[in-house]
């Protein structure tokens, strides 16, 4: 009976340990886990009002989240867990009208050279190419 009673309060303590967010056993590898759409600034900047539906799944992917009951809205969802506890959430929701982009919103913001300077964006014609 001493005997238990002298292990019962080692096994309670690693049990609660084991369940405590921010005790780890030394040795234990805890994996980052990423999930849903990973969109970088440069996708971002690719983004101009009046592209097809076609041409934004093209530039960012297949949305996350494709509303039933609302199909002019996509929403781009990401989140990733890293190992030290921190968490990393990036949205982005694009609009459309009828088949044509109109607007986006999230935390992605275009960059000013992309709205100020028209020659930043290429165009190819069908005569250019040989």
């Amino acid at each position: 009976m001493a005997r238990c009673a002298k292990l019962f309060p080692i096994a309670l303590l690693l049990i609660v340990a084991a369940g405590c967010k921010n005790f780890a056993f030394p040795g234990v590898h805890k994996v980052e886990i990423e999930q849903g759409n990973i969109i970088t600034q440069e996708m971002v900047d690719q983004l101009q009002p009046g592209m097809t539906r076609e041409q934004v799944r093209f530039v960012l992917g297949t949305p996350l989240i494709a509303d039933t009951f609302n199909s002019n809205r996509w929403d781009y969802l990401y989140s990733l867990d890293r190992r030290k506890g921190s968490k990393e959430t990036s949205r982005l929701s694009v609009f459309f009208d009828g088949d044509s982009l109109v607007r986006f919103s999230g935390d992605f913001t275009p960059t000013a050279k992309t709205l100020d300077d028209p020659s930043s964006q290429t165009e190819t014609s069908a005569s250019d190419t040989p």
